[in-house]
């Protein structure tokens, strides 16, 4: 689904007929009535109340009613889900328009109620007790996890204190293309977001990357993080990612599409694969093998990215809370971007 042009067989209309509409939403929510009357299929129409559009049943819908058949869950922006029978009672997927601060809708009951607005929802720090904290040498962590293989689609941090685990806050936007044909890019996200349901709110909200940068220095800013005027790195602070592939490669290659020099805070990042296996000696390829080990039941969509930067989110306090200490693995040369070098002797290769 497109904003001004479809990428789907679903049309958005700026002058809706208001019978179509209805008649549109009372079939799909038969449909859904169908497999369980507590699936609810709700349009949040959070930008103009004079759009309307229909969702698309998730793919894995038939699969969340064989393991969850009591549970009660959303076919919503953030479909589909995988969502652990413990966590069935409060988990409710997030409003991808609150996460970049563009919900209309915080004055609707019915919204409210289906979406959630609170990452503390999913990120409380009370995993287990906090006895075995160790101090740590940073004071905050940005959990990165990007999407987006030929240009970055979506670029979401959750920032976490390093000491308590606590919640800090979070910057989430969806990123448009630049060196890419309008076709392509329908392509892309028809391909990338479609089947996830979550078209829509990309292309209402997405724009380029240099102004994501530019939003996300004022972030970091705000926090007290890093100042542009100084440069240099992170103020006691080091982002967070699973894997090296974020730092290491896509945002020195996106740099380069949008014509801009990579940031001077990208230099240095914790690869957490590499904490994971130093610290627990064993080896884990990626954050489904984490939370799998760790006995942490993923919540969201595997491969949204918020959602995917929340539950290695999870991993990280759970890690913390068992003792871990987070130290930066990779450092970037200020004189050749392109060179990295690896601080750990054991890691993930």
């Amino acid at each position: 689904m497109k904003f001004a042009s479809s990428i789907s067989s679903t049309k958005l209309s700026e002058n809706p007929d208001p019978a179509k509409t209805l008649r549109s939403e009372t079939l799909m929510a038969s449909a859904a009535g169908a497999f369980s009357r507590r699936f609810l299929l709700l349009s949040p129409l959070p930008l103009s109340s004079a759009h309307s559009f229909a969702l698309k049943p998730s793919l894995s819908f038939h699969r969340l009613l064989s393991r969850n058949r009591g549970a009660s869950a959303s076919m919503c922006l953030s479909a589909p889900v995988v969502v652990d029978a413990q966590t069935t009672d409060r988990w409710k997927p997030m409003c991808l328009y609150h996460t970049q601060g563009k919900c209309t809708k915080m004055d609707d009951a019915l919204h409210m109620k289906t979406f959630n607005h609170d990452f503390l929802v999913d990120l409380k720090s009370n995993i287990r007790s906090l006895n075995k904290l160790r101090p740590q040498n940073l004071d905050y962590l940005l959990v990165l996890d990007l999407e987006g293989k030929v240009e970055i689609l979506e670029f979401p941090v959750v920032m976490i204190d390093a000491k308590s685990m606590d919640f800090i806050d979070s910057f989430h936007r969806f990123v448009r293309p630049t060196g890419m044909s309008e076709q392509r890019i329908n392509e892309y996200i028809e391909g990338k977001y479609g089947k996830l349901g979550v078209d829509r709110v990309w292309h209402d909200t997405a724009i380029p990357f240099k102004e994501v940068l530019g939003e996300f220095e004022q972030w970091l800013n705000n926090h007290d993080l890093w100042v542009k005027e100084q440069g240099g790195l992170l103020n006691r602070a080091a982002f967070v990612t699973c894997g090296n592939w974020d730092l290491k490669t896509k945002i020195p290659e996106q740099c380069k599409v949008s014509k801009i020099k990579t940031p001077s805070y990208f230099m240095e990042w914790i690869n957490l694969k590499d904490i994971y296996l130093n610290f627990y000696k064993r080896r884990a390829t990626g954050m489904m093998t984490m939370l799998r080990e760790l006995d942490i039941p993923i919540l969201g969509s595997h491969h949204l990215g918020i959602d995917d930067t929340k539950n290695i989110t999870r991993v990280l306090q759970r890690m913390l809370a068992d003792g871990a200490v987070m130290q930066i693995t990779a450092k970037r040369s200020t004189s050749a971007p392109g060179d990295v070098k690896f601080l750990f002797k054991n890691r993930i290769r």
